[in-house]
């Protein structure tokens, strides 16, 4: 088969400043193990729910230690199909933080249960359990907290609760790649989680795609289902399977092969990945910890228990937030504002009658938080550049 060309590259700097996203110079570097693994889809032509996304889930399940991986479209679904799949149901309700990206909570709702939110710790953006118990009710089926940017909630806490109250645990692990609590990979500390790969994540592909992770039989064997209009026995990599029996009503959720096939390329380089966003981190809090007006850097909590944080989000708190983002604007550095508005008090959540003051932490975060350039393509003279622009603003500098 004729090879597929290579796209030309283009840098992760822009003429004035710095884009908040480019893997660029990461697919220049891995073009000849993308363009291997692409060319034996196009070759095969099966394009979806193929033999590449069976490699995928195989190599992921052996990196995160999971007993089951089970591919989809993306991480929405990932989420919605891992709450059904554990029985979470109309009449139920799953308690979410309230300061996160909407999908956390939407799943909930689009499987048919009502979320209910629950307060973030300040420092790690992640769920309070204090909050998270005092959100407890007789109609609570799950907890699902999110792993937020750095670190992964505080699993101890929350598993002990949710023990006490038979709450099953879940967790929104979207961000989570290789984040581990006591030597368990996220995902895998209650009855299952998600990966989404997302472009700008930690892993990310070149479009939509997700992975539901468990431990658990009963939870991947219907997961499975769900995502393939609900059909029985064999069906990834097997086109007969699309006669098969339905056992329950599911959805398309089935990921793409050209997905797989970029995330098997990108899984090689994941461990260096990784190194680089930490080493990334380390030297923007260098040059920002001082700064007047810089309210908080990432900061890593320590556990009872030894952790493995990854940086997939460089997030700071400042003052004037929204100022500083028109400044950086002005000067081509693109931001990230995660998240502007609090989820319980977000339109498609009004019926539930939360109100401004009712978290208090994740309306701080809200109001203050803004996400820097951040990805492994970086270099260090473009982190030199945010972190400048970043300081002239507080300073009140004219350059």
């Amino acid at each position: 088969m004729n090879s597929v060309a290579t796209p030309a590259p283009a840098g992760a700097q822009t003429a004035a400043g710095v884009r908040f996203f480019s893997q660029a110079a990461t697919f220049e570097r891995l073009w000849p193990q993308i363009e291997a693994h692409t060319s034996d889809v196009l070759e095969r032509g099966k394009y979806s729910h193929g033999r590449k996304v069976l490699e995928l889930e195989r190599a992921i399940a052996e990196y995160t230690g999971a007993r089951h991986a089970i591919a989809v479209n993306n991480g929405t679904d990932a989420l919605v199909l891992l709450l059904r799949a554990a029985g979470v149901q109309r009449g139920d309700e799953v308690v979410v933080p309230a300061f996160t990206f909407a999908a956390t909570a939407t799943s909930v709702a689009l499987a048919g249960a009502t979320p209910v939110f629950a307060d973030v710790d300040p420092v790690t953006y992640a769920m309070d359990p204090a909050s998270f118990a005092r959100a407890v009710t007789e109609r609570t089926k799950a907890v699902m907290p999110a792993h937020l940017f750095t670190q992964l909630a505080d699993m101890d806490a929350i598993g002990e609760i949710a023990a006490a109250h038979g709450v099953t645990v879940l967790e929104d692990s979207a961000e989570s790649i290789g984040m581990r609590w006591n030597g368990k990979h996220a995902g895998l500390l209650g009855r299952g989680g998600v990966l989404s790969f997302f472009p700008t994540k930690t892993l990310g592909a070149i479009g939509d795609a997700g992975m539901i992770l468990t431990d658990d039989e009963e939870v991947a064997e219907r997961a499975g289902i769900l995502r393939h209009h609900g059909r029985m026995g064999k069906t990834i990599d097997h086109i007969a399977g699309i006669s098969n029996l339905s056992g329950a009503s599911g959805t398309n959720s089935k990921m793409d092969d050209i997905q797989a096939a970029v995330l098997l390329a990108k899984l090689t380089d994941l461990d260096r990945d990784i190194a680089r966003r930490a080493q990334l981190a380390e030297a923007y809090t260098e040059r920002l910890k001082d700064i007047p007006g810089v309210l908080r850097v990432p900061t890593v909590v320590e556990r009872a228990v030894p952790t493995t944080p990854v940086f997939y989000v460089y997030e700071i708190e400042v003052e004037r937030r929204d100022e500083l983002v028109a400044h950086l604007t002005a000067r081509g550095i693109g931001t990230e504002t995660y998240y502007p508005i609090p989820l319980h008090v977000q339109p498609c959540f009004a019926e539930l009658g939360y109100s401004e003051g009712d978290f208090p932490v994740a309306e701080a975060a809200c109001r203050n938080a803004v996400a820097l350039p951040f990805y492994p393509d970086l270099t260090e003279a473009q982190l030199d550049l945010v972190a400048d622009a970043v300081r002239d603003f507080f300073q009140g500098s004219q350059l």
